[in-house]
């Protein structure tokens, strides 16, 4: 849900850019400047500043936040690598993007005049596209042709049935981590703007907005392991 009144929208009014609903959009233009474009490109444009602050000032001996970022990477790092293991190492950058992108993303929204990206469905499918389309990527470039394996089942009198039923599970995957994030997202959305428009000034949205940290951070990180869990499926031999 789109708060009443959203800052870049505001912005990008004042400049005399087309600025309509989702309904309306028509031209390229208006598309792109729908809320969960402009926010997507906000996101990606403070991802890649505290990337940047973070490499400005490396040292030998971290201190301060660069010690504090290396212990965030290493440790979901290590989360990783034990469950894809060390073969599967090479997909961490994915996977970190992936992750932070979404985190920034559900908590952008719990500002008011900000929006999620992730609350729009178009956003988490993109998202979900992405992971479903890199893990047979990685897949066919660790088996080869073999990787057809994963679908035909143990025996081969059962591929009729086992492979209709694996190409609809792996189809599924876009629904399932779509769906889910873009669900949770905009529900806290939702009641987010519902309280702000009935008590907004009476603070009763902080209680939701506290649980919102929490929840955000799950929804980044279930999306991050069910990845994991799809990448480690593909480079593993096929039974």
């Amino acid at each position: 849900m789109e708060h009443p009144i959203l800052f870049l929208n505001i912005l990008f009014g004042k400049l005399g850019l087309p600025v309509v609903g989702a309904e309306e959009a028509h031209t390229l233009l208006e598309q792109v400047l729908q809320p969960h474009v402009t926010y997507t490109w906000l996101v990606m444009l403070v991802l890649l500043v505290i990337g940047k602050l973070a490499v400005s000032r490396l040292e030998m001996v971290p201190a301060g936040g660069q010690n504090v970022f290396e212990v965030v990477i290493s440790g979901i790092e290590d989360f990783m690598i034990g469950i894809t293991g060390e073969h599967g190492r090479f997909v961490f950058p994915l996977i970190a993007t992936l992750g932070f992108f979404i985190l920034l993303s559900n908590y952008l929204g719990m500002i008011p005049g900000f929006f999620a990206p992730t609350a729009n469905i178009n956003t988490t499918a993109a998202c979900a596209l992405i992971v479903v389309v890199f893990t047979h990527v990685i897949g066919i470039r660790a088996h080869g042709a073999k990787y057809i394996k994963h679908f035909m089942g143990p025996v081969w009198w059962l591929v009729p049935l086992i492979m209709p039923i694996e190409l609809i599970g792996h189809i599924a995957r876009v629904l399932s981590l779509s769906i889910r994030l873009f669900g949770n997202v905009f529900g806290e959305e939702l009641v987010l703007g519902i309280l702000f428009f009935l008590a907004g000034l009476y603070l009763a949205p902080l209680p939701m907005m506290f649980l919102g940290l929490f929840t955000g951070f799950i929804q980044a990180f279930i999306f991050c392991l069910l990845s994991m869990m799809y990448f480690a499926g593909a480079l593993e031999h096929a039974h």
